[in-house]
């Protein structure tokens, strides 16, 4: 395979509101889903179908006891909390105290940003219709990952992968991949430790907050690798990864590259093409050191014995990846795949040679300077609150106040997307995944859509006694070549579902 898979990325976003730091969490945050929902879906709001989630399988073979699991890992249950899907495909809900917004499924790591970055604006126009509800008080969202008072909130990625490949080579590739992929991915953070105490700059803001190589938690003894295996798809062909580790990126560049890198390594473990062992001694306290070192001199240790920093780790990824597309496609290579790959070696040298020159790319860079800027003009040390504040407005996500939104608005930052796109996926599914039959189902037929989740839409007809499933396990199908011409000229549901089942 290539760059090329079934992904998508979930981001809990930070929540304020001004003036009330005790206000209720979960409120607020289900205010900010029902003026989205209430704002742009006028008609009847189907519910999440939760018939066929089981987030307590494991990977490594075995299902942890529901009595045994952290009620943060019951994602299976109807918590009565906001809760909508939208006609993009994506879903848009309450998850631990803050909004959350779950890509549809995509195809490739350029998409996965613009479905993201709709994310964003899905978010700053719902803060904004929030505000205009009598007698509310303004909410403010934040696409970041800490309060940096000790608590932590998700940036997750999912890629679909083959059943067939074993978990322990998944852990044992994956983890080195991950501890050093900071280096790309991170979005920066003033304060080390997890509530950030203690004074300076580090790369990344998850990383203090991983406890553990390998477990199926995802906000307690956090993992590297999650082994959480709920497919959301035909179970004895495919296997989810769920990604907790990385940082919710503002910059297109850092998320692209994220995604493209992390699916290429994917390919190589499937294909089982990665000739070296680059197991990493002391997997969480090296990741924890290499966050903390901007200079990025910090020295990973391998369990052979061999030292290196982690860009040359990230180097030797590449290599192996640009030596496994040479061999596979040759000049048959996708211009993503190709395009990530010469965006990937790029990054890395010039990571190596001058990490500043990266302010327009990578966002942990971009923040940085930012901050470096501030400390000399006002002479102060990291220490200062300011500086906290700083941190905060890079990730806010109104256009008019948001430090990276303001900048990007200028020019200030590489983009790979358009607004058009953006604004396009905000309201429209991709056209290549079976997001396109769920997100055209709810814009069509929202009156006799009772319930929809990643593998299945649940219509409500009055010619049917039962509720009616459709089941879409199969990711690749349900998309725009398979049915577009099929919803066109079923003018309503009663009439798709008859075409569907034949009955």
């Amino acid at each position: 395979m290539s760059v090329q898979r079934v992904m998508g990325s979930e981001t809990e976003y930070g929540i304020s509101v001004p003036g009330h730091p005790n206000a209720n969490a979960m409120l607020t945050s289900s205010q900010i889903v029902n003026a989205y929902a209430t704002a742009m879906h006028r008609a009847r709001r189907a519910r999440w179908d939760f018939e066929e989630e089981n987030p307590l399988r494991d990977a490594r073979g075995f299902d942890l006891a529901r009595e045994l699991a952290d009620a943060s890992q019951l994602t299976d249950e109807d918590s009565g909390l906001a809760n909508v899907i939208l006609t993009n495909g994506a879903r848009l809900y309450v998850d631990h105290a803050h909004p959350e917004y779950s890509t549809p499924e995509v195809t490739n790591p350029r998409d996965a940003v613009i479905w993201d970055k709709a994310g964003e604006w899905i978010m700053a126009e719902a803060a904004r219709h929030a505000a205009t509800v009598p007698g509310s008080l303004p909410i403010n969202l934040y696409k970041n990952n800490t309060d940096n008072k000790g608590a932590s909130y998700g940036s997750h990625e999912n890629y679909l992968m083959a059943r067939t490949t074993p978990f322990a080579d998944i852990v044992r590739h994956l983890t080195p991949f991950f501890v050093s992929r900071q280096v790309v991915a991170g979005a920066g953070r003033v304060g080390l430790g997890q509530d950030g105490r203690a004074n300076g700059f580090q790369i990344s803001q998850r990383a203090d907050y991983f406890e553990v190589e390998v477990g199926l938690e995802t906000t307690l003894k956090r993992p590297i690798i999650n082994t959480r295996d709920e497919p959301h798809a035909d179970p004895e062909r495919y296997r989810r990864l769920h990604v907790i580790i990385g940082d919710a990126n503002l910059s297109e560049i850092s998320m692209y590259l994220k995604m493209g890198t992390t699916s290429l390594v994917l390919a190589m473990i499937e294909d089982r093409f990665v000739s070296v062992d680059f197991s990493v001694d002391q997997p969480v306290r090296t990741l924890h050191q290499i966050s903390h070192d901007p200079s990025l001199k910090q020295l990973v240790t391998l369990r052979s014995g061999r030292k290196l920093t982690a860009v040359q780790l990230q180097m030797e990824y590449f290599e192996q990846a640009r030596k496994y597309v040479e061999d596979k496609y040759g000049a048959d290579v996708d211009e993503i795949t190709k395009d990530v790959l010469e965006r990937w070696e790029s990054v890395l040298s010039r990571l190596e040679s001058d990490p500043m020159s990266l302010n327009r790319e990578l966002d942990w860079v971009a923040k940085l300077e930012i901050l470096e800027g501030y400390r000399k003009r006002d002479g102060i040390d990291w220490d200062n609150a300011r500086l906290h504040l700083v941190d905060l407005q890079y990730a806010d996500v109104r256009p008019a106040k948001g430090l990276y939104q303001r900048l990007a608005a200028r020019g200030r930052f590489e983009r790979i997307t358009t607004d058009e796109e953006i604004r396009r996926a905000v309201d429209q599914p991709p056209v290549d995944t079976r997001a396109y039959f769920r997100g055209r189902c709810l814009d069509k037929y929202a009156d006799s859509v009772a319930a929809a989740s990643w593998d299945s839409v649940i219509f409500d007809l009055p010619d049917r006694e039962s509720l009616q499933r459709v089941p879409t396990l199969d990711p690749l199908r349900g998309t725009k070549q398979h049915v577009e011409t099929l919803i066109d000229r079923c003018r309503t549901a009663s009439d798709l579902v008859r075409e569907i089942t034949g009955s």
